[in-house]
């Protein structure tokens, strides 16, 4: 068995309105409000909760073009992807892209797996995510050795 890719850092889960949402994350499952911003791409607006070691991204188009609207029209609200951050991320995708797995989005900070290649589910991985800074898990672990 290969060891674990690295961990779960957060859920991004597609919205029509933050705003909305926000009340259910805040109210329903008691998750603290970090911000909201405005992703480079001037595509779409990034909403941040944490609950407790783990966070929730909410992600809103701003453009009735991009792949976020387009995703909403398709399916509807809901889990637009996972994030496990990934220590030695370069390397990790060269063996599974050698190992016939679909690497798309690829950047030098991170990189999604097709759902084609991991059975309907869209996964990112990355070494250092904005906008959630989220201090890399092995930065924290030997922190605490």
């Amino acid at each position: 068995m290969n060891p674990p890719i690295g961990r779960f850092d957060h859920i991004g889960i597609a919205v029509r309105s933050i705003e909305q949402a926000r009340t259910f994350f805040e109210q329903v499952l008691g998750a603290k409000f970090r911000h909201i911003s405005d992703h480079a791409s001037g595509d779409f607006r990034v909403g941040i909760f944490d609950l407790h070691d783990f966070c929730i991204e909410l992600l809103e188009p701003t453009n009735a073009e991009s792949f976020l609207a387009k995703f909403l029209e398709k399916r509807g609200e809901g889990v637009h992807h996972l994030t496990i951050q990934t220590p030695d991320l370069q390397q990790k995708l060269l063996t599974m892209e050698s190992n016939g797995i679909r690497i798309v989005d690829k950047t030098d900070d991170d990189a999604f797996i097709s759902p084609k290649s991991a059975h309907g589910v869209l996964i990112q991985l990355g070494d250092s995510l904005g906008p959630l800074n989220n201090p890399p898990y092995w930065e924290r672990e030997a922190a605490n050795e």
